[in-house]
């Protein structure tokens, strides 16, 4: 591969975190950038006004790039992507090192580094924490899981829309420390959310409410993100649909399945997240389970 400056880059999917990444790439890291056409992206003016190049297909992205970021929904899409008929297997060029900054299922990672290497390529799955606001400011923390050298040949990639770059091990213990990341995470605040729902039901003063916590056991960045969505009703802070993070869990609880290890508590937060979602409201942001987890009806 040739040298860093001279990395052509591909992304795919330009949605909420990936229009952050994509634009960081071309502007911060000055890399020649193409991006995968499609109706879910963001706005992409910018990153044709900054030089970005279209492409219809993932092969098409794969015949122009040397390092190919996803930015995907989950296993399902990455999965597509990789092995469809137009995919980015069928014109992967020998040496392109796949970066799959998705959340996924680390059984589906190992299927599909081996699916790359066997196609001439390298895989790392690198996936993001932190919120699309952060992706727009470039400093997105990745947990990398794979080769070694792989990860620095794309360093300087990586370090255009990122603060913080960890090597986990190899080749999925990213997606895995993601999942485990994402269920605390999840599950912090779905447990803040109904505690919030039954401190409203019980006439408390939500400030008094989330003071007191801050000032105890309770403390932490789950309740700073949740704070103004209890407080205020301002859900803003975490754009993060509930539908996503019922995806998340469900995938935590596959995971934990498979390594035998006990998921009761992932169980109850899957369970309570997805009364929410099969209500109708796997488009709201996840800090809005303070007021979805109420029963009144002046909360509806």
């Amino acid at each position: 591969m040739n040298g860093s400056a001279a990395m052509r880059v591909g992304i795919i999917g330009v949605g909420l975190m990936g229009h952050g990444v994509a634009k960081n790439v071309v502007a911060r890291g000055g890399f020649p950038l193409a991006f995968l056409d499609h109706p879910g992206n963001q706005p992409v003016d910018d990153l044709i006004g900054l030089g970005a190049k279209a492409c219809k297909t993932p092969g098409e992205i794969a015949n122009a790039s040397d390092v190919i970021i996803l930015c995907v929904t989950g296993s399902p899409q990455v999965e597509a992507i990789l092995t469809g008929e137009t995919g980015v297997l069928s014109r992967l060029r020998r040496g392109t090192i796949i970066v799959d900054c998705s959340t996924a299922l680390p059984d589906s990672t190992l299927r599909m580094a081996a699916a790359v290497e066997a196609a001439g390529g390298r895989f790392l799955d690198a996936p993001m924490t932190r919120t699309a606001r952060h992706a727009e400011e470039g400093t997105l923390n990745l947990l990398v899981g794979g080769d070694e050298a792989d990860l620095r040949s794309v360093r300087a990639v990586l370090a255009s829309f990122t603060e913080n770059v960890e090597h986990v091990g190899p080749v999925s213990f990213g997606h895995r420390l993601k999942l485990l990341h994402n269920y605390v995470s999840i599950g912090f605040m779905a447990l803040l959310g109904e505690a919030a729902a039954q401190a409203a039901e019980a006439g408390v003063d939500p400030a008094i409410f989330v003071d007191v916590l801050a000032k105890g056991g309770g403390a932490g960045v789950a309740l700073q993100r949740m704070a103004p969505a209890i407080v205020t009703g301002d859900v803003g802070a975490v754009p993060f649909f509930i539908g996503n993070a019922l995806k998340d869990i469900s995938y935590y609880q596959t995971m934990a399945s498979h390594s035998g290890a006990s998921k009761a508590i992932a169980d109850g937060v899957g369970a309570a997240i997805a009364a929410v979602v099969e209500s109708g409201h796997g488009q709201a942001y996840i800090s809005d389970l303070a007021r979805l987890f109420r029963k009144t009806k002046s909360a509806a």
